[in-house]
Order: C-alpha cells, then structure tokens, then sequence
C-alpha cells in the first residue's frame, strides 16, 4: 500500500520517497512509490501532476492512478531508475491548489443546492478551465435561481469557516444522520468526512483547502438540463475564476469593437445586426428567385422533348448545395420535365412528379456502372459523385440512359 502522504498534509509540495516498483516502455515510465504527495484520479478530481527526480534520471509525472497502490506515469528522462532507489517529488503546486479550490467550492455550492432546493448532487468533475456538477432537480432552474445560489454560496467563502477533515472506521449514528447525502454502501472504511461547520458534512476523498475564505470565489457560467430530471451546472472557483471572466469580458469587449455601433449592451448590437441580416436574406432570395426565374426560362428555350417530356441537361458551375436548389425549383414549377445537372464531381437527376415514369436513382445507377463513383436518393430525386470521367461524358451518358428508358428520340 502507498502511504498517502496527500492526506496527511494537503499543502504539501515537495517530499522524498523511495521507488517499489518500475515499469518502462517507450520512454514512458509508471512508478509505483513508498509514499506520495501526488493526488490519483478520482472522485471528480483530476490527478496531480509534477516531477520525480533522482540520481541521473527525472520523470515528468502526467498521470496518477490507483487507490491501495498509487501509480506514477509520465515521460522519462535519463537511465531507467530501479526499484529501492530514494527520489524527490517536486508537486505542480498551483494546479493543484487550484483543484483543492473547486472541489471545497463544490462542497459549498451542492450544499446551498440542497439547502435551497433539495437536490442532491449526482456528479461532479473539475477541468482544466472550469467545474461541473449536475444535480437531480425535476423543476425549472432559472438566472434568477442560479444567482442566488451563487449569492449564498459566497457569502459561505467570505465567512472564512474551517474545512475540516476526520477519519471514521465506522461513523457514528448522530454524524450519518447530518451528512447531506446518504452514505453509499460502496464506501468502505477509512471514511473520510469533510465538514464546513454549519454549511455541509460529506465523505469525500479528494484534497480540500483549509479555510472556505481560500476558495476566493464561486462563480456560475452556464446551466443547462442534461435530461428530464438532471441539470448541469458550470462553475469556477479561485484564480481560474478571474482567468475565465477575464477570457469572457476580453470576448466580450473584442466582440462589441467589431460592431458598426460599439456601444453597450452587446445584446442590442447584436439584436440589430441580426435584424438587418434578415434584410438583407430576404432581398438576397428574392434576387435568387429573380435568377432563378431567367435562368430556367433560357434552359428550358433550349430544352429536348423526348416523348412529351421536357429535358433540361447542361454542365453547372455553381456548389453543389445551390445547384440542388436550383434543379428542384426547377422541376417542381414546370411540370413534363426532368433536369439532368452535372457539376464539379457531382452530378443531380431530378424530375417534376408528372414528367413519366422514369427513376432518377434507377437513371443514377445506369451512369454510375460506367462513369463510377457513388450515390443515390428516390423517383423523384438523385444524386452521385465521384466519377472517373469529365463532366461532360457523366452528362452525355446520361442523356442516352434517359432515352432509352423513355423509349424515343430528340423533337426538333
């Protein structure tokens, strides 16, 4: 068993330890340790990372993992260490203390959760930039809500209450009764009970600051329901605080100098360029449907009629996304008629609902056994890719597949 040397001293930055066991593949080393100051993945909280040093080798520490025995992973510089050597453990000290932050002001925020709406946290998990938990509330969480949950959760870090952590083999009646959260069958001794006296008491296994005034603030950035009865709350505590809301406020700022007026609010920038966006769509697809218009009125000047049947076939230079909408325009407004559209690597098959019997994805099929390439889509529509020949040959085969299945020839 690895002595935790992280429960004993959370603030613990630097130690001596002496290697158990060694594993080393790829210049990538995991080493087992007598005792260590590094924090394992668990419990929501990400593993520590830091320096192990000896004699003519270092390991940069990227992972710790393990309960009984805690093993160190990283990159290895230097000879391969053995088994009995004596090492120091050097900590990344303020990421670490960033995390024993958001987790006490987990601990402060589900309590006032629970205080104020009677949901119990079901998850939690802290990010490089930020925290979440997500809570089991079936009502409707609103700003108004969250501020004050946030409010009362400050008011708890400014009272500068002790955190405080007991070990129990076995926890008495009276405490069990005043946890926030019942205690799970899955938790075996040695329990660890974190208390704030008067806010929250919790079994928890994680590393804690020593002081709630430490946590220097919470702050909620987003909410939002995960599923009917889960929401997910995002918060962020200590100096990863300041640096999201200055990130935020720098957005915030950068955003509103790019608008033709750059007065605040943002939201009223916004809200006019999104309605002058809108403007500007609707002249833009009344200028399309003007296009459109002339555009199919020259195709169909010039269209074949085989069997009754108008044929629109030409070569598009337009994107493949607009080329469809036009093509369908096309066909849906003119009945007897049937569009065969190649372009840059794809070709579109389409026919008005009146215009025979003929499948566009049977037609699509007829070309693609020669020309290659795939695709598909139904009687009315289809469309492929991938040809091996020019656009030019993909639209001359298919004009020959469309009139052998129409069963003519060409009206002058």
């Amino acid at each position: 068993m690895t002595e935790k040397l992280f429960y004993a001293d959370a603030y613990l930055r630097d130690a001596e330890s002496v290697i158990r066991k060694v594993e080393v593949e790829d210049g990538k080393a995991r080493i087992l340790l007598e005792g260590t100051i590094f924090y394992p993945e668990g419990g929501g909280q990400p593993s520590d990372r830091g320096i192990i040093a000896g004699e003519g080798f270092r390991i940069t520490v990227e992972k710790v993992e393990g309960k009984e025995e805690i093993w160190h992973g990283g990159r290895l510089e230097g000879r391969v260490p053995e088994p009995g050597e004596s090492v120091r453990l050097f900590l990344d000290w303020k990421r670490r203390y960033e995390n024993m932050k958001a987790h006490t002001g987990q601990h402060i925020l589900s309590a006032v959760i629970k205080d104020l709406l009677d949901a119990n946290t079901t998850g939690f998990q802290i990010f490089e930039t930020y925290n979440k938990i997500e809570i089991d509330y079936p009502g409707e969480l609103t700003w108004d809500t969250v501020l004050e949950v946030e409010r009362r959760a400050n008011e708890v870090v400014w009272r500068d209450l002790p955190v405080e952590v007991e070990v129990y083999g076995e926890l008495p009646a009276e405490l069990r009764k005043k946890l926030r959260k019942e205690l799970s069958d899955k938790v075996k001794p040695p329990i660890r009970i974190v208390s704030i006296p008067g806010v929250d008491v919790i079994p928890c296994g994680g590393t804690h600051v020593r002081s709630t005034r430490e946590v220097g603030v919470i702050k909620v950035v987003n909410f939002y329901r995960k599923s009917r009865k889960l929401w997910r709350i995002e918060f962020v505590c200590g100096n990863r605080a300041l640096e999201y809301l200055d990130e935020l406020l720098g957005d915030y700022w950068r955003s509103l100098d790019r608008m033709p007026n750059k007065n605040r609010p943002l939201t009223e920038r916004v809200g006019e360029l999104k309605a002058e966006l809108e403007t500007l769509k609707a002249q833009k697809d009344s200028l399309r449907r003007s296009l459109w218009d002339w555009k199919a009125r020259a195709l169909l000047e010039t269209a074949e009629e085989i069997k009754g049947v108008r044929v629109v076939s030409y070569i598009e230079e337009a994107p493949l996304k607009d080329a469809q909408a036009f093509t369908v325009y096309l066909v849906d407004r003119n009945p007897n008629t049937v569009a065969l559209v190649v372009g840059d690597n794809y070709a579109i098959f389409a026919r008005n609902r009146e215009a025979g019997r003929v499948s566009m994805r049977e037609l699509l099929k007829d070309v693609l056994s020669t020309v290659g390439g795939g695709g598909g889509g139904s009687e009315v529509l289809a469309r492929g890719g991938g040809f091996k020949v020019a656009p030019e040959e993909v639209l001359r085969l298919a004009l020959e597949a469309l009139k052998d299945r129409l069963g003519g020839t060409t009206s002058p």
